[in-house]
């Protein structure tokens, strides 16, 4: 057992899959710290591992029970480990998990995080496994405890659950139906983090746009980014995913109208075929989606705009494919995180028939990105000579300490990299983009720096460091994602 020098146990957790589970694992970490342990110093093994799981990848389950075959020696050998399992695959196969894999202390569900630091207790009292999974949810993520791992950007859950039933998705039998949060809770929650020196929070859901719903407003949605437009000391608001068939003018007017609300849309195409979207009981067509990506521009003529697609759903043809290409030639995406479909054991399109041949959809899937790397590489070059002010990243350029830059994201959620000048993670760096690459730009002509409470917020965080790190993020990075990329809404290739 690794001891600390307070005596406190340690922990780590895993996470795979997305942002939700990226939120909920900053939760469970709260949790863990609440109860009194600590995070495991890089590179040792943690006396409780936890593993946040996603259950929408076909080989979702062959990655968790892998993992906890490599530990099973280890912690055999360690008297005191404990190894959890939660989230979707965990909501999913329930009790399947002890039994595939009896050294698993505790199993629990995507409603009933809270439960972990008393079923971690229980397991270690009882000797035995502890399998507690929940129907519904039984406290709402973002009232729990919490251990960010930004100072300066944080998520804000306001609705989990989803309502669609789309045959290539899982997520709904294993978030439950969609539960929104009271306008009230959530604009205190983000009062509260800009107070701790946050500037940008995206607002999170598996559907954020139906927010509302539960509460008979349509409209709850754009009155929630217009009040967040009124936060004194919030700098940025984006949120993720919206659907197509929910997405009114509304939301588009409070983008535009309210000042801290980012001029960028990430919202899933997922096909330019609508006899796809019909097979994947997505309520919209082609036509509607580029309505509302022209509206947007309209509105807002530097707005970027990314989204999903999956390449080969069961029955698309070649015509099919050469739809979604000219939905995205005529969408001029900034970027798209692009999918090579396959099954999720489960959701109806796992049983339908005409399976698209693994060689059809990995040669589509090669061209998609081809063209999308085209356009993503065009619009990088419009921006070349404009002046962007650029919030300073921990993380975001993988090769920063090779080459002395910095890297943060613009306004539109761009990767920029910055010539070295005095800046923290969480400051504002103003200047010229003197290059484009079909994937980021690089600004060399600093204009101006801009130290923040946020910056100030990471200094004093690096002044009392938490040993280790607590959660590994199984995201994607801006890029050519592989064919197996993680997802990048708010569930694998779902709106």
């Amino acid at each position: 057992m690794t001891v600390t020098e307070a005596g406190a146990r340690t922990y780590e957790v895993r996470t795979y899959g997305c942002q939700m589970n990226v939120h909920d694992s900053e939760r469970l970490s709260g949790l863990l710290e609440d109860a009194g342990y600590v995070r495991a110093p890089e590179g040792e093994t943690a006396d409780v591992i936890v593993f946040n799981t996603c259950a929408v990848r076909e080989n979702a389950d062959n990655r968790l029970y892998g993992n906890l075959g490599h530990l099973r020696p280890i912690k055999m050998a360690r008297e005191g480990m404990q190894i959890a399992v939660g989230g979707c695959l965990a909501q999913k196969d329930q009790g399947e998990i002890v039994r595939k894999a009896p050294w698993v202390d505790v199993v629990f569900g995507t409603h009933n995080i809270g439960s972990l630091p008393v079923l971690l207790e229980r397991a270690r009292i009882a000797q035995e496994a502890q399998v507690e999974i929940k129907d519904s949810l039984e406290t709402f993520p973002s009232t729990l405890p919490t251990r960010r791992e930004s100072a300066y950007a944080a998520w804000v859950a306001i609705s989990v659950g989803c309502n669609n039933t789309c045959t290539f998705c899982i997520v709904p039998s294993l978030r439950g139906k969609e539960k929104d949060r009271r306008p009230g809770d959530i604009l205190s929650e983000i009062r509260t983090l800009v107070d701790q020196g946050v500037l940008e929070i995206t607002l999170l859901g598996q559907n954020v746009n139906t927010y509302g719903v539960e509460f008979g407003d349509r409209l709850a949605f754009g009155k929630l980014l217009r009040a967040c437009g009124d936060v004194e000391g919030l700098e940025r608001v984006r949120f993720t995913s919206p659907h197509p068939a929910a997405f009114t003018d509304d939301v588009i007017h409070a983008m535009a109208e309210t000042p801290n609300v980012m001029h960028q849309l990430h919202m899933p195409l997922q096909s330019g075929s609508d006899r796809v979207l019909k097979a994947m009981r997505r309520s919209y067509r082609a036509e509607r989606y580029l309505g509302i990506v022209d509206r947007v521009r309209a509105a807002m003529p530097d707005a970027a705009i990314s989204t999903d697609i999956i390449v080969g759903f069961p029955g698309e043809t070649e015509e099919d494919f050469q739809q979604t290409l000219d939905v995205v030639r005529a969408s001029r995406f900034a970027n798209a995180f692009t999918f090579q479909y396959s099954i999720r054991p489960g959701t109806p399109a796992a049983t339908m028939e005409d399976q698209v041949p693994k060689a059809v959809v990995q040669e589509r899937y090669e061209r998609l990105v081809a063209l999308q790397e085209e356009i993503s590489w065009e619009e990088n070059k419009k921006q070349v000579g404009r002046t962007l002010e650029v919030l300073i990243a921990e993380g975001e350029g993988r090769k920063d300490d090779a080459t002395h830059r910095l890297s943060g994201r613009a306004a539109d959620n761009r990767l920029v990299h910055l010539a070295a000048v005095d800046a923290r993670p969480g400051d504002m760096v103003t200047a010229e983009v003197t290059y484009a690459a079909p994937h980021h730009l690089v600004a060399d002509t600093v204009v101006s720096v801009r130290r923040t409470r946020a910056g100030d917020a990471w200094e004093a965080r690096q002044a009392a460091p938490s040993a280790g790190s607590a959660v590994s993020l199984g995201m994607p990075t801006i890029g050519r994602p592989p064919a197996e990329a993680a997802p990048s809404s708010a569930c694998s290739a779902h709106p």
